[in-house]
């Protein structure tokens, strides 16, 4: 009985890459358990771009997008913060505090963050707006094995849940890069043209696993009159 139910909380999607075109992850409630992994080979990064969209209405704290390695809980993690157009962009337990413009609730908002380890610069885009290119960290690149989880902040390499922090709504549209996108590349994703899929993430081609109460379903698309 204990297999039986420990195979059911780990619905294992990752046999081969999935097409999740037109799709979403639903979390539809505050835990310290659901989240969905997703796997990748690669284990060296001296740059990284993620793009996603999201859908909540949460205004407290919450987890966009966590990775993390043996040696770092918080190797690239994207963080909204409380306050109103605030986000934390971390990388190598490295943070910058980040302000966008008009971060709206209930409704569809594209995230792009980059980082390179040369320069150590990070810069954060919403709806296709970026913002100034902080310093976060430079001269070390990500590397390790690495866990990436949606729907929650790892405060540990692949665990370390809170609750308090799990992320609540949709999430689809995940790609990531292991280098930086041009900003008319990252235009392309807003603007859901055609782009270059992720080579390290790619939502056409998507190895996952559901852990616990979330849900893949079609996406849902708001209807103008």
């Amino acid at each position: 009985m204990t297999l039986f139910l420990l195979l059911v909380m780990l619905r294992a999607c990752a046999a081969s890459p999935q097409d999740l075109s037109g799709k979403m992850f639903t979390f539809p409630q505050q835990t310290n358990t659901a989240h969905v992994r997703l796997n990748t080979s690669m284990e060296d990064f001296s740059a990284v771009t993620v793009c996603l969209r999201s859908f909540t209405d949460l205004d407290r704290n919450h987890m966009l997008f966590s990775l993390a390695t043996s040696s770092s809980p918080n190797d690239f993690l994207i963080f909204k913060k409380t306050a109103a157009n605030r986000f934390g962009l971390y990388v190598r337990t490295n943070d910058a505090d980040i302000g966008v413009h008009e971060y709206k609730l209930t409704t569809w908002n594209s995230v792009c963050a980059t980082w390179e380890s040369e320069s150590g610069l990070g810069q954060l885009w919403l709806n296709g707006q970026s913002t100034s290119r902080k310093f976060i960290s430079s001269g070390s690149n990500i590397t390790g094995r690495p866990i990436i989880v949606l729907g929650q902040e790892q405060d540990s390499h692949g665990g370390g849940f809170d609750e308090k922090q799990s992320f609540i709504g949709m999430v689809t549209d995940v790609h990531m890069w292991n280098y930086v996108l041009s900003p008319c590349e990252i235009r392309r994703y807003v603007d859901e043209l055609n782009f270059t899929p992720g080579n390290v993430l790619n939502w056409r081609a998507m190895q996952f696993q559901i852990i616990g109460r979330v849900l893949l379903e079609n996406k849902q698309n708001i209807c103008l009159n």
